[in-house]
């Protein structure tokens, strides 16, 4: 069940993203956002969504962080399969108490790494000289020919683009932090491969095998516990410590997912 689309970039299919456009004024001097109702909806297809190290602590107190099994990117889990996002309503609404990741709060601008692409007005400096490429999701609903926040004024990106290229810049420094995080999970061999499995009962009620859904990766408290003491201090010096707890406080959130699912799934008409 883990796989989704985050960390390093290309101009491919990604996640929620569905007519990617580097962001220029040749073509989009005219567009802009319009304000819309329900702008969140483009997740309810999408049960996985990336998350930063550095939201671990917000997130930790709405559902499950989860690692993917192969990037071992860290997972906001958001329902159990395609297609079910348990924080979302029929209409698209989403809880307004749950956290969004910045993932998803940057939509409809995605940041990608590129070289030099000649895409001046919306093409920050990364670290290293890196250029990050500004795109936009040309298929979302917000974009308006006649915006409410244009993206440029004149030749020049409006405030509102200096603000969302503003934002792609931390989203990536963010990124690299995450990405170093898990290194160092990984190198100190603290992942395990833990099944995902839902409670079945059989037709007396009584409880069934479980069902097997999928697999992800966790950090294993066991492992954790039985670090060095010089390797888990130098864990702490680096301030992972508080950051693989809020990891391991939010897996006891997995009732709750479940428990939305079901609620979900029974007020479902069943098709003919």
């Amino acid at each position: 069940m883990t796989t989704a689309g985050g960390g390093q970039q290309t101009l491919g299919k990604i996640l929620f993203y569905r007519q990617l456009e580097p962001l220029s004024i040749e073509k989009h001097r005219s567009l802009g956002v319009s304000q819309v109702s329900n702008p969140f909806s483009f997740l309810a297809d999408t049960h996985l969504v990336p998350l930063t190290v550095d939201e671990f602590g917000l997130a930790a107190v709405c559902y499950p962080i989860i690692f993917d099994t192969q990037s071992k990117t860290p997972l906001a889990v958001m329902g159990l399969r395609p297609g079910m996002n348990v924080f979302l309503g029929a209409d698209g609404s989403l809880d307004p108490e749950v956290y969004l990741p910045a993932f998803a709060r940057r939509y409809p601008f995605l940041p990608i790494m590129a070289g030099d692409t000649g895409q001046q007005q919306a093409a920050p400096q990364g670290q290293e000289g890196d250029k990050v490429l500004v795109c936009i999701d040309r298929a979302a609903k917000m974009l308006s020919s006649t915006p409410e926040l244009p993206f440029f004024e004149g030749d020049k990106p409006s405030r509102y683009t200096q603000e969302a290229i503003q934002f792609c810049r931390e989203f990536d420094m963010l990124g690299r932090r995450t990405q170093e995080f898990v290194k160092l999970i990984d190198d100190n061999g603290l992942f395990e491969l833990t099944p995902l499995s839902l409670p079945r009962a059989n037709s007396d009620g009584k409880p069934a095998e479980p069902q097997k859904i999928g697999e992800y990766l966790r950090i294993s408290e066991q492992k954790l516990n039985a670090l060095p003491k010089d390797k888990y201090l130098d864990l702490r010096d680096k301030g992972v410590t508080a950051v693989m707890h809020a990891h391991l406080l939010s897996l006891g959130l997995w009732p709750k997912i479940l428990s939305r699912a079901a609620r979900i799934q029974a007020s479902t008409p069943l098709s003919n």
